[in-house]
């Protein structure tokens, strides 16, 4: 995973969600998934980074899946510090109104939301209030890992 968040090491993750949508895709809960929506970075972040690792994620999935990935209708609007080794309330504080939803083209949908690691569920939670704003649509949630304290 730190060669994958930090060594510019993409292709695991792509390699990952390749690998995880070959089951997801025959998962009963996950038949229904119209898009894929990857946990958004902010434009600075992603600039220094290089990328998003939860796109590289979202396009192994969606290869597998046959499913399309959209990084056009969560956005995060405002730079936040890092997460890391943030208490799990400094964590919820730091995320908790900097996504955006840009548009309902989603409406009724089945949108698969995903993130590379889940540590507090902060970011997780953040992002599905804001997909809650799209009328009708069902969220679910999928990670390549979680940190367990």
């Amino acid at each position: 995973m730190h060669r994958f968040k930090y060594k510019n090491q993409r292709q695991i993750g792509i390699s990952i969600g390749f690998l995880y949508g070959n089951e997801l895709k025959n998962a009963p809960c996950y038949e229904t998934t119209d898009v894929i929506v990857p946990v958004p970075l902010h434009p600075k972040k992603q600039k220094i980074r290089g990328y998003n690792q939860s796109e590289m994620f979202a396009d192994g999935l969606a290869k597998a899946m046959n499913i399309p990935v959209n990084t056009r209708i969560l956005m995060r609007s405002f730079f936040s510090e890092t997460q890391t080794r943030k208490s799990r309330f400094a964590r919820w504080e730091n995320v908790k109104a900097i996504f955006d939803v840009e548009n309902e083209e989603l409406a009724g949908k089945h949108i698969l939301l995903v993130d590379d690691v889940i540590t507090t569920g902060a970011t997780i939670e953040a992002c599905v209030n804001s997909l809650k704003k799209i009328p009708g649509a069902k969220i679910s949630v999928a990670a390549i890992a979680f940190a367990s304290s």
